[in-house]
């Protein structure tokens, strides 16, 4: 199993500070944000992981986590020169995955709770055959991808930041994929706005009855920092832990 943390994009939403510094260096109480989406890849027993950045901020994530070999695992750096959603994340890393499964990560994500290194590592078995994604209540899903699901825990619906969302999972920034995904991202057709939709590769395995949903319960925290006001959440979460 190959790992992937998507640590590039714009940051837009945490401006003015990301207009000189990626958002994934900044801290999140007192290490750097991508430490802890690096330390889930590492949880499911990942240790051939790509971090995916920008021309500008490659540098400063090779000063900071160098050759990896502090931490067990053996990183590897890819550009990525424009924001083109997602998906593109294994485009640019087709290469590194070659003929492996992998799990992508955002690099904004936080995951913390008791028992989360055997979800993750449970998790990671059937998606030697298809996809798994990990599903979060939340109380206004309209901002987040989200999957409908029946008795049995099954996917049978997918939408994107819907008006009306027909449920109240949310789809997390944890994705764990087949070999196929490769040729699955390869012939996706861009959205409206330009870019390579996750919801739509997902929707590929469910369309064939193998995308996975791992219910993530009240045990787990899930966080996503990219704005200032998560940030701070996030930052205060780690603080009270610690």
């Amino acid at each position: 199993m190959k790992g992937i943390v998507l640590a590039g994009g714009s940051g837009t939403r945490l401006g003015p500070l990301t207009r000189s510094m990626s958002k994934q260096i900044m801290p999140v109480f007192d290490k750097p944000m991508i430490y802890y989406p690096l330390s889930v890849l590492m949880l499911a027993g990942i240790r051939e992981i790509a971090v995916i950045t920008t021309p500008r901020d490659q540098a400063v994530f090779q000063g900071l986590l160098g050759d990896s070999s502090q931490f067990g695992i053996s990183l590897t750096y890819v550009v990525q020169d424009h924001p083109r959603g997602i998906s593109d994340a294994f485009n640019l890393c087709a290469t590194f995955i070659g003929d492996a499964p992998v799990t992508l990560i955002l690099g904004d994500n936080l995951y913390y709770g008791h028992g989360l290194s055997q979800i993750l590592q449970t998790s990671i078995v059937p998606a030697i055959s298809g996809a798994t994604i990990f599903s979060y209540h939340v109380h206004d899903a309209r901002r987040y991808g989200v999957v409908s699901v029946d008795a049995d825990g099954r996917a049978t619906e997918i939408e994107e930041k819907p008006e009306k969302p027909k449920s109240s999972l949310a789809v997390t920034g944890l994705y764990v994929y087949d070999n196929s995904v490769v040729d699955r991202v390869r012939a996706l057709k861009p959205s409206a706005r330009g870019e390579l939709e996750i919801t739509d590769l997902n929707r590929t395995y469910l369309d064939e009855g193998k995308l996975h949903v791992t219910p993530l319960g009240r045990g787990i925290a899930w966080l996503d920092t990219g704005t200032p006001e998560a940030l701070l959440e996030a930052s205060e979460f780690v603080r009270s832990l610690q």
